[in-house]
């Protein structure tokens, strides 16, 4: 019998991509590793903090050096010129004060003070005062300031009592029906009561040597007989504050 011929079974199909052949075969990317994580075991409540590098930790050391050696040696010179010139904070007094423009009656006042004032820095053998620019007077009655000038620049050398007028000037000041009241019985009685204020910046010269700018406020609680021209002064208490920095 003649033998049968089986056809042979067709060789197996290669896998074909899901993908349409319209679409672009794009190349698999690996997927990124994982960042490695640690775990730092912290006691309770307490995290330590990165150490600053040792060059930042030398330069702070050495700029703090620097400062400290300066305040110590600006102390030390201070320190030497208080103790060679002993230097005292002037007197200051108000030895007049004479009121013009002051009408009582009037809606608005503009009130002219001519205020006489004595420096006194006889005490100071050989420390002068520069008086400098940016000085401030106002003359004030029960927290309302009447008039404000300025505090002339000269210098006061020691063993010395200067005297000097300025002049503070007011326009427009309005009164309260309260505050024109008072005046008024003060006038009446013969005691108005009065504050005078100064703030004045100055130098102080140490021998051929100057110092920084230094503020000084002055307090004068000034009772007058009147607002009147060359009103007689009844009583006069100073006081002076000194503010060495700043």
């Amino acid at each position: 019998m003649a033998e049968r011929v089986h056809p042979s079974q067709p060789p197996p199909e290669s896998p074909r991509s899901s993908v349409s052949s319209g679409e672009a075969i794009l190349p698999v990317r690996k997927p990124f590793p994982e960042p490695e994580t640690h775990v730092i075991n912290v006691p309770n409540g307490t995290v330590e903090a990165a150490k600053a590098p040792r060059w930042w930790r030398r330069r702070c050391c050495v700029c703090l050096l620097c400062f400290g050696a300066f305040v110590f040696l600006l102390a030390v010179t201070v320190g030497i010129l208080f103790l060679a010139f002993r230097p005292r904070i002037p007197r200051y007094t108000i030895d007049g004060l004479s009121i013009s423009s002051f009408d009582l009656t009037a809606f608005t006042v503009n009130p002219v003070f001519a205020v006489t004032v004595v420096a006194d820095n006889r005490r100071n053998k050989r420390v002068g005062v520069y008086y400098r620019d940016g000085s401030d007077i106002t003359a004030v009655y029960d927290g309302v300031t009447l008039c404000e000038g300025r505090w002339p620049t000269f210098y006061h050398p020691p063993r010395n009592e200067t005297r000097f007028v300025t002049e503070l000037r007011g326009s427009g000041i309005r009164l309260t029906a309260a505050v024109q009241s008072a005046l008024v019985a003060a006038q009446m009685q013969g005691k108005v009561p009065l504050e005078v204020n100064v703030a004045v910046p100055i130098r102080i010269k140490f021998g051929a040597i100057r110092s920084w700018t230094i503020k000084v406020r002055v307090r004068c609680e000034v009772t007058v007989d009147g607002l009147r021209e060359n009103a007689v002064v009844l009583d006069r208490r100073c006081r002076v504050k000194v503010k060495i920095f700043g």
